[in-house]
Parts: structure tokens; C-alpha cells; sequence
């Protein structure tokens, strides 16, 4: 327990300063780590995802908190928005949580690493969301937000790299964009955190120090480092070449999504 939860201390570092610095979730980096780690300490195979998953997800509610509060001060969260897309993220999570406890941790693994996938191919292209020409529908956005919730949820995401391409298409700026995403991971991580401390609460194969799939030295070992390194990442990002790093982490992506297909 404790060489894990120095392990996740200097994962939070890592992960906090890597969001920061590219303005992508930190669960991007705290699933794979996590799964590797687990599996490598002897959890049982079939709880290594969904633990990783959930114990992401549950880091991601202080977190992102802490990123609400910041855009919010600088007035670039649209409320009406939020509120308009909370409702279906948030059944969204609750479902993806009990998708993520019935399906089998291969399936689960394979999901997250075409995810993996899906973001590099993105960072290393460059790649941009391009603003479209209407405003969405009240069935659209309950939709879509449902699926992005599910997805994030299923992933132990907030969901910023899924939220973020539809607002832009639906004409919202970049910055209001990237801060109601910031809002809306929020409630993804508390729903999707209650789901998985209640769905795995019964589970007798956990390790001890687990609140359901909440692995607990984990999550403690990075909130405590992320929180103070996101905003030094944030820093880093107006003093060095941000857009020319998200290429080279392109390549760290795919090294991690191989190594999650085969660890």
C-alpha cells in the first residue's frame, strides 16, 4: 500500500503538470498508469481497469473543482449552458458507471486504449474542432451529453476531449468551450464516483484500502500532488511551445496504449 501511494504521488505530479501544460484531463494519464501499477502489484486482473477508472474519476472531482473555481473568477463558464448539459451527463455517468461493472476488464482496456489512440492521432496532428452554423437542439445537447457522460464515465475521463469539439461546433467560443467542459466534468466525476464506491461496496476480491473500486492510497497520493502542480503546468503553457510538446506527448501516448494493450 505504501510503495503504491508514493507511486501515485509522483503520478499526480506528472499528471497535474501535464494537464496543465496541454489542457487535457489528467485521468488521460492517471488510467493507464494506474492499471499498469495495479497489475503489477498483483490486484485481481479483472478489477485492474476498473479500479484505475474509477479511482480516476474520483480524483477528478477535486480537481476539477479547483479548475471550476478558477474560470469561474474569470468569467468564462456560460451557467446556462452547463445547466442545460448537466442533466443528461449526469445520467449519462450513473450509467456508464454500471456499463463499466458488467462488462470485462479487456473490454474495458481496449476502450480506453482506442481512446488513448484517439487523442494522440489529435495532438500530433494538430487537430482543431471547427465551428459549425446553428445552435444545437434541447434534444441534442440532452443527447449528446449523455453519451459524452457515458463515455466519460466508462473511461474514468472528465470529459473535456469529448465536450469541448461539440461546444466549439455549436458556435461557443474556445474559451467559454474549454471552461464549461472544466464545469461539466464536475458532476461526471461525483456521479461516476458514487456509482463505482456503491457498485463495487459488495466486491470481496478488493484489496484493503478500497472504498468500492476506489483505491484509496491512489487516490489520496495524487489529489495531493495534482492540485499544485496543474496550475504550474498552466504556467508553463504561455512560457514554453506548447503546441510543438503536444507532439512529442503524441508519442507518449501511443507508447502507453500499447503498453496498456499488452502489460
Amino acid at each position: 500500500m505504501i510503495a503504491i501511494f508514493l507511486a501515485s504521488i509522483l503520478l499526480g505530479a506528472v499528471a497535474g503538470l501535464m494537464a496543465g501544460l496541454f489542457g487535457i484531463g489528467g485521468g488521460l494519464i492517471i488510467v493507464p498508469v494506474l492499471a499498469m501499477l495495479f497489475a503489477a502489484k498483483g490486484f485481481p486482473a479483472e478489477l485492474v481497469m476498473i479500479m484505475s477508472v474509477a479511482t480516476s474519476l474520483a480524483t477528478i472531482v477535486f480537481t476539477s473543482s479547483f479548475s471550476v473555481l478558477a474560470h469561474h473568477r474569470l468569467g468564462s463558464v456560460l451557467w446556462d449552458r452547463v445547466l442545460a448539459l448537466g442533466p443528461g451527463i449526469m445520467v449519462g455517468a450513473a450509467v456508464g458507471s454500471v456499463i463499466a461493472d458488467h462488462i470485462a476488464g479487456g473490454v474495458l482496456r481496449f476502450m480506453f486504449t482506442i481512446y488513448l489512440l484517439g487523442v494522440g492521432v489529435q495532438m500530433a496532428l494538430q487537430l482543431q474542432p471547427k465551428p459549425g452554423q446553428q445552435q444545437p437542439s434541447k434534444k441534442l445537447d440532452l443527447g449528446i451529453s449523455g453519451l459524452i457522460g457515458l463515455l466519460a464515465s466508462l473511461l474514468g475521463i472528465g470529459g473535456g476531449t469529448l465536450i469541448v469539439p461539440f461546444l466549439v461546433h455549436f458556435q461557443t467560443p474556445m474559451r467559454n468551450a474549454v471552461a464549461i467542459a472544466s464545469a461539466c466534468g464536475l458532476p461526471i466525476a461525483i456521479v461516476g464516483t458514487i456509482g463505482y464506491a456503491l457498485l463495487g461496496r459488495d466486491m470481496v476480491q478488493l484489496p484493503d484500502w478500497s472504498l468500492g473500486y476506489i483505491y484509496i492510497p491512489s487516490f489520496l497520493g495524487i489529489v495531493l500532488t495534482s492540485t499544485y502542480t496543474a496550475p504550474i503546468g498552466a504556467k508553463l503553457a504561455h512560457k514554453l511551445p506548447a503546441e510543438k510538446l503536444k507532439r512529442y506527448f503524441s508519442l507518449l501516448l501511443f507508447v502507453m496504449a500499447a503498453k496498456l494493450m499488452w502489460f
